[in-house]
Parts: C-alpha cells; structure tokens; sequence
C-alpha cells in the first residue's frame, strides 16, 4: 500500500495532479481543495488512497491526512465509491462537511451530484459517530486565477473529468460566471456542482 507520494509536480489540473517520484510520474485524482492546496508549488507530499481493481489501478490524492481519512469514511458508506467521494470532498472543506454531517444538514449533503435524500440520509447516519476529531484541520487558502478565460476553460475541464456532459459544464460555467465575475476556479467548479 502506499501511504504518500513527495516529489515534483509534474502536472496539475483542477481533477488530477502527475507527481514524479524518482523519475516515474503518478497520476492521483484530486479534490478541489486539494488543487487549491498544491497551486503554486513545485514539490508536494500528496498522501494516497490506492484502488486496485481487475480493470483500473488508481490512487487518489489529498494534500492532508484529514482528508483522506474523511474520503475513507466516505467510501464505507453503501452507494458511495471513489468519484462520488471525490465529488461530495470538492463541494465541500473537511470541515464544512464533518459539520453538515454533524448537524444532519441533509439538504446540503444531498446538493452533490450524484447524491439523493437516501444516500444523504444514510450518510449522516453512518458517519455522524465516526468523524469526530476529523475536520479539526484549518481551511485551505484559495488562490485567485489570472484571467475568466482560464478560469472558464479550467473549470469546464474539471467538470468534464469529474464526468459531466461538457455542454451541461459549460453552459452552468457560463451562467455562474456571468452573475458573479471574479471568482476563482475553485468557486466556480463548487457552485457548478451544485447546479448539475
């Protein structure tokens, strides 16, 4: 099992981060708040969730160990695998979702794609005892982009790999950046995902 990948950062989208480890490159899938936290620098420790099925091996990548004990509790619960976790990990902080489940905030829960009221439901139940002490980490700074074009283009292409149609992507990019110019990619991707 490997516990955590340091090394350059070879690659880095809002959806996945290539980190070359020894001259090999490993492609780890990211959250939002991950990417926010690996913006900016050349090297990184990126501690990993290694799957290893008979048609893919994939690992998934998380700038803190909150966050992937948060992901693992995740992944426990009956309906949820490791794109939904990503996905319900990048609407949300670690500690914006410890507190929705601490709260029963179901209705929040149940804004992520790929989430109804029973997997909200059953979520809350599963977890409510078992992430005490997990969103005790701070927040991660977000770090505005360069221009809306990057922004649009980045945020769309997020989408796209989280795997939504990109006409749906693009057209609530667009919406969302029409009424609130300015925002960062990592805004846009999380109001996108409460849209479709």
């Amino acid at each position: 099992m490997i516990e955590y990948l340091k090394g350059e950062i070879a690659e880095l989208t809002p959806a996945t981060a290539i980190i070359e480890c020894c001259g090999v490159g490993y492609e780890a899938n990211i959250t939002l708040n991950t990417y926010s936290a690996l913006q900016g620098k050349k090297d990184t420790r990126l501690y990993i969730y290694e799957v290893i099925r008979e048609d893919a091996h994939l690992l998934y990548g998380f700038s803190n160990k909150q966050e992937r004990e948060l992901f693992l509790q995740l992944i426990s619960v009956s309906g949820i695998g490791g794109n939904t976790a990503r996905t319900i990990l990048s609407a949300f902080t670690v500690n914006e979702l410890c507190e929705a489940i601490a709260t029963g905030n179901e209705v929040a829960i149940k804004s992520v794609k790929g989430i109804g009221l029973k997997t909200a439901q059953r979520l809350i139940v599963d977890l409510k005892d078992k992430i005490k002490g997990i969103g005790s980490s701070s927040g991660t700074a977000v770090l505005p982009a360069t221009a809306d074009n990057d922004v649009m283009e980045g945020a769309v292409a997020a989408l796209v790999m989280l795997g939504f149609p990109s006409t749906a992507a693009n057209k609530a990019v667009q919406s969302i950046m029409k009424s609130e110019p300015g925002m960062t990619i990592e805004q846009v991707i999380k109001q996108a995902l409460k849209l479709l």
